[in-house]
């Protein structure tokens, strides 16, 4: 309806919500005995939007994208400086009211890395600087190998994580920057059938996004996040990631302002520098917290963020792309 759409709520935000409910009516699919090769079929399907985007970007777009420093500085300060500290002074604030474990969870999510496939997405849709997200959200995960260990070792006292760094580096490699560079050696013969197929593109960067919710909704599901908690906490958790995101966000855009970034620039920042990974968080979770409850109450804001990040993303990208249009 069109008062729907004014406030961003169209057709692909509405199946956003629709497969979170479908997860939880059907979480089976993402079961390690499933049938259907949701794993598979996901990393598939962010290989494939990586290729197509070598295939749109031209090689001056992206060596313009490498060298805007000042682009990399806001989206990674905000992601591994801004997160930790206002979480930092929040967890100050609210120290003996309110249980440490859950205060661990949400610091947990503050300094994970950013996402590198709903970023870029999202970032696509909003019409901003693809070339710059894409190097800014791989970069951080390698980053994020590195500084989440060392923040969470800050929360932790004498935290010992130790990960395996070339697995991490070797997989941005195969899902990201190979694709990326294929794409780039057929994008002289392949730009302009990109250039006449862009809206086919564009739902499916979307499908993919889809199906990236859904699966992080049904592992969560299949796991049991949910089963411990009520559903006050959970709401109070929700409000509280929501009021995380938009506290970031906003304050990611005074400083592009401030520093007069050009729309396409700030975009690019806006997307990648609020953003944080399940993909990345999931298996650090693991290692860091051995302990299945403290490991579901560490996972807990983190998923509840995840999804939220891409509906309000989703919402703002569109706004975005709306506001071009016209």
């Amino acid at each position: 309806m069109p008062w729907l759409k004014r406030i961003g709520l169209d057709g692909f935000v509405l199946a956003l919500i629709g497969v979170i409910a479908l997860a939880w009516a059907f979480p089976g699919l993402a079961a390690k005995d499933s049938p259907v090769p949701l794993s598979f079929l996901t990393d598939l399907g962010i290989t494939s939007i990586f290729f197509f985007y070598g295939i749109k970007l031209s090689p001056e777009k992206m060596r313009a994208g490498f060298a805007n420093w000042r682009l990399h500085l806001v989206v990674h300060s905000a992601t591994f400086i801004l997160f930790p500290l206002l979480v930092l002074a929040a967890i100050v604030l609210l120290r003996g009211k309110v249980d440490h474990a859950w205060l661990l969870g949400v610091f947990y999510v503050a300094a994970l890395p950013s996402t590198v496939s709903s970023s870029v997405v999202m970032v696509s849709i909003a019409k901003g600087n693809v070339a710059g997200a894409i190097f800014d959200a791989s970069l951080s995960s390698i980053l994020g190998v590195f500084l989440t260990p060392i923040w969470m070792s800050v929360f932790l006292a004498g935290s010992q994580a130790d990960f395996d760094l070339w697995h991490t580096i070797q997989k941005i490699m195969i899902q990201v920057l190979a694709p990326i560079i294929i794409g780039q050696i057929f994008h002289r013969r392949l730009v302009h059938w990109a250039e006449r197929h862009k809206n086919g593109m564009q739902r499916t960067d979307q499908s993919i996004v889809l199906l990236i919710v859904y699966s992080s909704f049904a592992r969560a599901f299949l796991e049991g996040v949910f089963k411990h908690h009520g559903l006050f906490a959970v709401l109070i958790l929700m409000v509280a990631m929501l009021i995380l995101f938009g506290v970031v966000f906003a304050i990611i855009n005074l400083i592009c302002r401030l520093l007069h970034f050009s729309r396409e620039d700030r975009i690019a920042a806006l997307f990648c520098g609020s953003k944080k990974s399940l993909v990345a968080g999931a298996p650090m979770a693991k290692i860091l917290f051995p302990d299945p409850a403290v490991q579901s109450l560490a996972m807990l804001p983190l998923v509840i963020y995840h999804s939220l990040q891409l509906i309000a993303g989703s919402i703002i990208a569109r706004r975005f792309s709306q506001q071009t249009n016209t």
